[in-house]
């Protein structure tokens, strides 16, 4: 996966690669020069599945596209709970 610019991903919808819609890229998380994570506002009717949370970090290695929508793997739902973290709320 290559991508030219991290801002050109911010505010892309995020669905699992099963089709469901999850949210929007939010920001990305850098360490060492590299994206570790990303951080996503999750949709309307994710919220109720995360106890309220508004948001959650998928790492990098849970995505599986980057194009006109950014797609991650299905093992990154709450359901599973591999992978999430809360996301702080201000």
């Amino acid at each position: 996966m290559k991508i030219q610019k991290v801002s050109d991903v911010l505010g892309k919808r995020v669905y699992t690669d099963s089709g469901s819609y999850f949210g929007e890229v939010e920001e990305a998380n850098l360490f060492e020069n590299r994206v570790d994570g990303w951080r996503i506002r999750v949709g309307a009717g994710v919220t109720t599945v995360l106890g309220g949370a508004r948001g959650v970090i998928i790492p990098h290695q849970f995505v599986k596209s980057i194009n006109d929508v950014f797609i991650i793997n299905s093992a990154a739902l709450p359901s599973a709970g591999a992978g999430l973290e809360e996301v702080p709320t201000d």
